[in-house]
């Protein structure tokens, strides 16, 4: 029986959306494992860099890509520059997204593409972008940053809840067709959690989430990014094709 550590040295990770909140956990959590780390960011380069040099500091490799993740070009020209740079690509972590709230009734055709295509669209387009070198060297792992509001659904957020139902759907199918290239497959779904956008939120609503938990308390982006630790290292490998919901029982 071996002794349980999450250990990733020697591995390279990829994370969307890692500049802040839950992203910047994850970044902070895997490098802390001994990962060396890619991020992407569209216009917050003053935060790229700055956790960037936070990373190096904990003498990981790291470099910050500038890509819109909507795009599959971007996606696929950051994924070669992470190979050329950091040496491959082991982990990737697909959290990038975005919302766009309003009622059907109400919702605009931008609303409803411009959140499919961060929350959805570019979760597969890095997984496109991923999946050659995953499948030549026979390992990899992945993780869609999901919601529960993608399994239960949320009013005013039919955009919202269509991407991340969609990319769970995603998840799924890539499991069927990558297991056996020695590739994991899994999402997480957080409730709600307390970043900056989850502080913004009305003290009113913030406190229904609460209620609705079974915890009674609001998780925090370090819930989140162990649960992802667990799922990019070795003591994952015979996880797949699951969801797991990280939401203290908001949704039972």
């Amino acid at each position: 029986m071996g002794k349980a550590v999450i250990d990733l040295s020697g591995k390279v990770a990829i994370v969307t959306g890692g500049t802040r909140g839950i992203g910047a956990e994850m970044v902070r959590t895997l490098a802390l494992q001994g990962a060396d780390i890619a991020l992407n960011y569209r216009k917050s380069v003053d935060e790229a860099a700055a956790l960037v040099a936070e990373l190096q500091g904990m003498g990981r490799k790291a470099i910050a890509v500038q890509a819109d993740v909507s795009s599959l070009a971007d996606a696929e020209k950051m994924v070669a520059k992470v190979v050329e740079e950091l040496g491959g690509v082991h982990i990737l972590v697909c959290n990038a997204g975005m919302n766009w709230d309003g009622v059907i009734w109400k919702m605009t055709e931008e609303q409803f593409d411009r959140v499919i295509g961060v929350d959805l669209k570019g979760t597969w387009n890095y997984l496109r972008a991923c999946a050659p070198y995953f499948k030549e060297q026979k390992y990899g792992r992945f993780i869609s940053v999901t919601s529960i509001n993608g399994i239960r659904g949320k009013f005013g957020q039919t955009n919202y809840s269509a991407a991340k139902a969609g990319a769970i759907g995603l998840t799924k199918a890539a499991a069927k067709e990558l297991g056996k290239y020695g590739v994991t497959c899994n999402s997480v779904a957080p409730g709600f959690i307390l970043t900056e956008m989850g502080e913004s939120m009305p003290a009113e609503f913030k406190q229904a989430a609460v209620d609705e938990s079974a915890v009674k308390r609001a998780g925090v982006p370090d819930d989140i990014a162990w649960t992802v630790a667990f799922l990019a290292s070795e003591l994952g490998r015979h996880i797949t094709g699951e969801v797991i919901k990280v939401d203290g029982g908001q949704y039972i």
